[in-house]
């Protein structure tokens, strides 16, 4: 065998999927797929039947149902009989009333689970809203309970007047008792202002 011929049969692909089948892009976005049935927007669908089942809730629509059905019966008994259209028992209209009614219910279903999806999303959202305020709490509760720890500990200016006080009563005491000659007056801090607590007592 020649070497153009060995060449020649290395480049060709084998078996039948090689030459059939094309290579799939991986840097491009698949094509979209062909559907046999026609195609609809879920939350439009969703809002409609939200509205319809809204409005078969009211009572316009129960009036003008029974406006409608006292009009289709009476044209029906008291019409000229070539004009009538559903001769009684009134089958026509029973038709009519059945599939509303198998139309109005699925719609009704579907605007009830929208409506519950919803207070889902709402519970969880209050839910997590309150976990996050309980957390806030107990922080903030930690918080303050530091505060007041802290301050219990910080020398207040009644405190330090009163430590004064009782150092220079008993400096004077120890005075007194080494026999000391003449009169000397007391140091005496000032009282407390009657006016209250200054702005930077803590």
């Amino acid at each position: 065998m020649s070497p153009e011929r060995e060449s020649t049969r290395e480049r060709t692909p084998s078996g039948a999927t090689a030459t059939t089948r094309p290579r799939a892009r991986l840097d491009q976005p698949r094509p979209p797929r062909r559907r046999l049935l026609p195609e609809w927007d879920p939350e439009a669908f969703g809002r409609l039947s939200e509205r319809i089942a809204r409005f078969l809730g009211t009572g316009r629509f129960i009036v003008w149902m029974t406006v409608v059905i006292i009009v289709w019966v009476l044209w029906n008994i008291f019409a000229p009989h070539d004009l009538r259209f559903d001769n009684y028992p009134f089958i026509f209209l029973t038709l009519m009333l059945s599939l509303q009614a198998s139309y109005a219910a699925p719609l009704i279903l579907l605007a009830q689970n929208r409506q519950d999806d919803r207070d889902r999303v709402n519970l969880e959202q209050d839910r997590k809203q309150n976990e996050r305020s309980i957390a806030d709490t107990e922080y903030l509760t930690r918080e303050v309970a530091a505060l007041r720890m802290g301050l219990g500990e910080v020398a207040t200016r009644d405190w330090i007047r009163n430590e004064l006080q009782d150092m220079l009563k008993e400096l004077d005491d120890r005075r007194d008792g080494h026999g000391a000659h003449g009169s000397h007056g007391h140091v005496v801090f000032p009282a407390d202002h009657p006016r209250g607590r200054d702005a930077d007592d803590r």
